[in-house]
């Protein structure tokens, strides 16, 4: 029996092994860049299960500057948020709402760098919220009530936050006085030591006693949709879908519900493999 004809017959008989055990061979594999914030890794971890989806062996790389190892190589595929993007490399740029943000961000992007589908219905922006009581006096959930009310603000926001917007229309804002924590925060507002708080849209922990002023028509902070960024022209078919697809099942519901669990103590790889499972991509 010849050398060949045995390394022939072992091939075989691995890949009977394989196909009766379930399993299948493995495929190319594909770095999504992460900083190591739970939050950003948990958003990471939400395309890299899409990518395993759709073949391709996905996983999450946690560095310092994500963006920075996309242009180099160091990773594929690096999710973030639309305006968040637009300030990185368009520093300034007074796009407001989602489209307007998405365009303005696709034109700054890097040579090498292109976008994918944002998440219309997923964001994640700075939003003011103040008690029952201030929306009542002001006759409106809006923000634009904020800005008739401008005169005598006092803000406040979670020690270390950043990138909070100085002026919402025609309102410039006061620095926001800083707490230890969001439990803190909220208590003041209640307390009327601040009359307004820093939060975000897709913040899970929000009491529920709490209003959150909504950014309609016309849209006066910048808006923060999920969108992946991806190196030009080495994602495939199948790649580009995963990617894509993501972008038409995430909401921001999802993305708050997601947040609670991996504020809990959740895994943010377990946390969005679950989702996605019962949220599965091509239907």
């Amino acid at each position: 029996m010849s050398a060949a004809f045995v390394r022939r017959l072992a091939g075989v008989l691995l890949a009977l092994t394989l196909t009766a055990c379930g399993a299948a061979p493995p495929g190319p594999s594909m770095a999504v860049g992460a900083t190591p914030d739970p939050q950003t890794t948990l958003l990471a971890e939400l395309y890299a299960a899409a990518l395993r989806s759709y073949g391709t062996a996905g996983y999450v790389k946690t560095l310092d500057d994500p963006l920075s190892a996309l242009d180099s190589g160091a990773v594929s595929v690096v999710p973030g948020f639309t305006g968040r993007l637009l300030q990185r490399f368009d520093p300034g740029s007074a796009a407001r709402s989602d489209a307007q943000v998405y365009r303005a961000m696709i034109g700054a992007l890097p040579e090498g760098v292109a976008a994918g589908d944002y998440a219309t219905s997923a964001e994640d922006k700075p939003a003011l919220a103040v008690t029952d009581a201030t929306a009542a006096s002001w006759g409106s959930r809006d923000l634009s009530a904020l800005v008739t009310h401008c005169t005598g603000l006092i803000l406040g926001a979670v020690a270390g936050v950043r990138g909070l917007p100085t002026s919402v229309g025609a309102c410039a804002l006061p620095p926001a006085r800083e707490f230890p924590d969001a439990a803190t925060l909220f208590d003041a507002l209640r307390k009327g030591v601040i009359t307004a708080a820093w939060t975000g849209t897709a913040d899970a922990g929000v009491p529920s006693d709490i209003t959150v002023l909504a950014d309609r028509k016309p849209v006066l902070i910048q808006a923060e949709n999920v969108v992946p960024l991806y190196r030009r022209n080495e994602l495939d078919q199948q790649q580009m879908r995963a990617v894509n697809e993501l972008a038409g099942v995430l909401d921001t519901g999802a993305l708050v519900d997601l947040r609670r669990q991996v504020a809990e103590g959740g895994d943010p790889r377990t946390v969005a493999e679950n989702w996605l499972s019962a949220h599965p991509l091509g239907r």
